[in-house]
């Protein structure tokens, strides 16, 4: 999937993540005359001016009318378009969720939703800009396909994985500059649906998405390199369909699992797996790292991020206390099935 990108392994250590989307879908554009974008007066701030500039009689701004916008590019869709709408991840999700439910979902048409500013990385900007909801709010909708990145790369691979598959999705990206978490020289095999292993690990699992899978990363080193405990981390970039094997195989190989978002602990990436593990019919240890059932304080997403134990050293801690819990120690799990 990640052939074609012309930006530099260089450059993308330099470029905001929605500025990644921005070029990849301005090449999209290029190669496929189908491809139409929609903007509610956000182009600057969703990184779509690249393709405006390009292509401005396939751009729609339709000013700042979010449930308008998600109605438009169902109906662009319906017309044989692929229709790429973004804005903000907490306007995509809660104040159209009418029209995402309606004209995209259950029409099952080629929309692609791409939320910007994601979880708490708006944090200067308050509760009414933290989107810490939206993937508990969309996971429900039928026909819905759920990508949160990691990094720009791997924005760059969903977004082109969208537009090969009809249907609708929804990719969750954040505001600033992430950490490169994949090297643009190397095709790791992005798969809608597929987790990457990030690092092995025998003795707990951490599955993580989005701003969290590089924090999760230096948690298993510092959780090697001090403590001796080898932690698999999981890149679960694809909340839905969720890797139920990726999951299982998890809960069979280390039985204790701590999950890491930047959303409410309460129908996100935490609660997927939840379900995963309670259908697969055998035990472990869960906890789920996230907004603990209340709004978020205003300041850099890096604060906030400490503040609610999804960085680095709160997922260590977390680990940590997981670590010495004690868990059932039949083989077989014979009780338990």
């Amino acid at each position: 999937m990640a052939g074609g990108i012309t930006f530099t392994a260089v450059e993308s250590t330099k470029l905001a993540t929605a500025e990644i989307f921005g070029k990849t879908i301005a090449e999209l554009g290029e190669k496929d005359p189908k491809i139409v974008c929609l903007s509610p007066d956000l182009a600057t701030s969703t990184k779509m001016k690249d393709f405006l500039d390009k292509y401005p009689e396939r751009f729609f701004n339709v000013g700042i009318a979010e449930q308008n916008m998600i109605g438009i590019a169902a109906g662009l869709a319906k017309s044989g378009m692929t229709a790429f709408a973004s804005c903000f991840s907490v306007f995509a999700s809660l104040r159209a969720l009418d029209q995402v439910h309606t004209d995209v979902c259950y029409q099952n048409v080629n929309v692609k939703i791409i939320g910007t500013h994601g979880g708490t990385s708006f944090g200067q900007a308050g509760s009414t800009h933290h989107a810490i909801e939206d993937i508990g709010v969309i996971r429900p909708l039928v026909n819905m396909t759920i990508i949160v990145p990691a990094d720009g790369i791997e924005t760059a691979n969903a977004v082109r994985a969208a537009a090969a598959t009809d249907g609708p999705f929804y990719i969750r990206i954040n505001r600033g500059f992430d950490n490169v978490v994949y090297d643009a020289k190397k095709d790791y095999g992005f798969q809608v649906g597929k987790a990457v292993e990030m690092i092995e690990g025998t003795d707990i699992t951490i599955i993580a998405c989005g701003s969290c899978v590089y924090q999760a990363m230096q948690a298993a080193s510092i959780l090697n390199f001090d403590h001796k405990i080898k932690a698999r981390v999981l890149n679960m970039h694809t909340i839905k369909p969720i890797d139920r094997e990726a999951v299982l195989k998890a809960v069979a190989e280390t039985r204790k699992i701590v999950t890491v978002e930047d959303h409410t602990v309460i129908g996100g990436l935490g609660s997927a797996v939840a379900e995963v593990i309670v259908e697969g019919g055998k035990a472990c240890m869960l906890r789920k790292l996230g907004l603990q059932d209340k709004f978020s304080a205003i300041g850099l997403h890096e604060d906030l991020m400490a503040m609610h134990e999804i960085d680095a050293q709160g997922i260590v801690k977390n680990v940590l206390e997981v670590m010495k819990l004690d868990i059932e120690k039949d083989e077989f799990w014979g009780d338990e099935v």
